[in-house]
């Protein structure tokens, strides 16, 4: 597949005629062969959207629903397509990708019924006839950079809620997924999105640093939201700091499953398993860290292993529950953690590493201790560990020992323990007696520590995309006191 850039609902080549091409993870063939965008591109999109603005903002409600339910529809729609291309850009699953095309029809159609929820406020005022508003208004160009890990789901959640709220965008697509984040603006030009609104870079690789930091340098882009690795976000928020520009990040994770003494245990291992291999592992939110009662451990981990040994991994193309890895170079982490911790006293109870190739078998690593590198890092593969506690206390301060902060999980049935625990552990989401794994369009999603700032969703949403701004209405003759 040949794409260019969209700019101006046009597909246009890159402004020196470059491109590159995405292998497909499995077959090592070409997947996509993408226009390569530089700064003077970058500066062709956001004019664009730059120009698109005014008349954007002051479209009606009724028009901008209208256009997100009809992309929604066309989501449904293209389906079928976009599994094909995202499964050979990224080696993930038809399941995977099906589910992501469900779930960003969903984002669109929570980003359209948001229309109406724009709201200020009247605030009442000291001074006698004067009228005092918080005002929200769309902020102007904004950029989205967005990952291949959920393509689907992330490129629209970079997009959507911003263009609900009157704001035009730039998305910088991922080097690892050109087309399928290329195919989710088309279905907003399908849908009836005015040209400009929506405009989206491709890069390749080594021109990664030029694409991003002409966007963020740009002096009409306002505002990034960027989803991806902690150490990318963090160069992001140091640029645009230099810019005062604001930034929603959200990053990396290490997700903690607490198991107490008096969980569940085929409700915990049930979400444990689908935590941490779903999407073969690569998920901010997928279960790295298994904190387990010590003193019901040895049942947990024997059942969770049975479990994760009847996972089939292979082809993506087929029926299976694990697809292929992103690259040879996440399989090589993987594996260099698993020889570290086997190394220092780490037990294996299935899966390991494939002969050849990037397609992994799901895999659990019991006793990790702090001295071993999967304790801390994130892996980011289909690789979990059981860490073992002592008590409830214990296993709050093993789920807050790490860098990150997005997604946790604990399973009690005591549910006022289980809440309590919940309240304690550092992170932007916990859910009690449910997966790490979990999202709804129209909730606060985000993380604390080094898993990033800011929400995305709902009325959090909102308030990341639009400007607050204080009006007041006042009496002209009004007294001064001089």
């Amino acid at each position: 597949m040949d794409i260019g850039l969209l700019i101006d609902n046009e597909d246009v080549p890159a402004s020196g005629g470059g491109s590159f091409e995405r292998a497909n993870p499995v077959r090592g063939t070409t997947a996509t062969r993408a226009a390569a965008a530089k700064a003077d591109d970058v500066d062709r999109a956001v004019r664009a959207a730059h120009a698109a603005f005014p008349a954007w903002a002051a479209t009606g409600p009724s028009e901008r629903r209208k256009i997100l339910n009809k992309a929604a529809d066309l989501m449904d729609e293209w389906t079928p397509k976009f599994i094909e291309t995202g499964t050979a850009e990224t080696g993930g699953t038809a399941m995977w990708h099906g589910f992501n095309c469900m779930f960003a029809a969903k984002i669109l159609r929570e980003a359209a019924a948001s229309v109406t929820q724009i709201k200020g406020e009247v605030i009442p005022s000291d001074r006698p006839g004067s009228l005092s508003m918080g005002y929200r208004q769309p902020v102007g160009v904004l950029v989205g950079m967005a990952p291949w890990n959920a393509a689907q789901i992330l490129g629209v959640r970079a997009f959507a809620m911003a263009v609900a709220c009157c704001n035009t965008m730039v998305l910088k697509a991922s080097e690892k997924c050109p087309a399928t984040h290329r195919m989710l603006a088309d279905v907003m030009t399908e849908a009836g999105l005015p040209k400009g609104v929506l405009n989206v870079v491709t890069h390749g690789a080594d021109d990664a640093p030029e694409v991003v930091n002409a966007l963020i340098d740009h002096p009409l882009v306002k505002r990034i939201n960027f989803t991806g690795s902690t150490r990318v976000g963090r160069i992001i928020a140091e640029r645009a700091a230099r810019h005062l520009k604001p930034c929603l990040l959200e990053l990396g994770g290490k997700a903690p499953l607490l198991v107490l003494d008096d969980a569940h245990i085929g409700g915990a291992v049930n979400a444990a398993n689908f935590g941490a291999f779903m999407n073969s592992g690569q998920i901010c939110m997928s279960t790295e860290r298994i904190i387990v009662d010590e003193k019901v451990a040895d049942v947990f981990a024997k059942a969770l292993a049975e479990k994760a040994a009847d996972l089939v991994a292979g082809l993506p193309t087929e029926k299976v529950h694990l697809g292929s890895v992103i690259d040879a170079d996440s399989v090589g982490h993987v594996a260099a953690l698993l020889a570290d911790a086997e190394e220092k006293g780490a037990k294996r109870l299935c899966g390991g590493l494939p002969e050849d190739g990037t397609i992994m078998a799901a895999t659990i690593l019991d006793h990790v201790t702090p001295e071993m590198r999967i304790y801390g890092e994130e892996s980011f593969g289909p690789i979990v560990s059981i860490i073992r506690a002592r008590d409830t206390d214990h296993a709050v301060e093993l789920a807050n020992d790490t860098d990150y902060g997005l997604s946790a999980a604990v399973f009690g049935q005591n549910v006022r323990r289980a809440m309590d625990v919940a309240r304690r552990i550092e992170s932007g989401i916990c859910h009690v007696n449910g997966p790490t794994v979990f999202d709804e369009p129209q909730m606060p999603f985000g993380g604390v520590k080094a898993s990033g700032y800011g929400r995305f969703g709902g009325s959090a949403g909102i308030d990341a995309f639009t400007e607050l701004r204080w009006i007041t209405v006042e009496d002209p003759e009004q007294p001064y006191p001089f």
